[in-house]
């Protein structure tokens, strides 16, 4: 499901309320493997550089999301 919303958010150019809303439901619940985590991290180096817009108004998506995810 992770995958499934980041490859919409990618091909349309933005990440929906609706659809972060459902990313941080599905983290909470810890079901995710690496490659989530992996394409979550895509998802924030697009938000970051500008290739991805957020709808929602909140400063930042790092701040939500597991750490354990950034790539060093």
């Amino acid at each position: 499901m992770i995958r499934a919303l980041i490859e919409s958010a990618f091909q349309t150019g933005c990440l929906s309320v609706e659809s972060e809303g459902l990313l941080h439901q599905v983290l909470a619940t810890k079901s995710y493997d690496s490659k989530d985590l992996a394409a979550l991290a895509a998802l924030d180096e697009a938000v970051r550089a500008g290739q991805i817009k957020r709808e929602a108004s909140s400063s930042s998506l790092l701040m939500k999301f597991p750490t354990q995810y950034k790539r060093s």
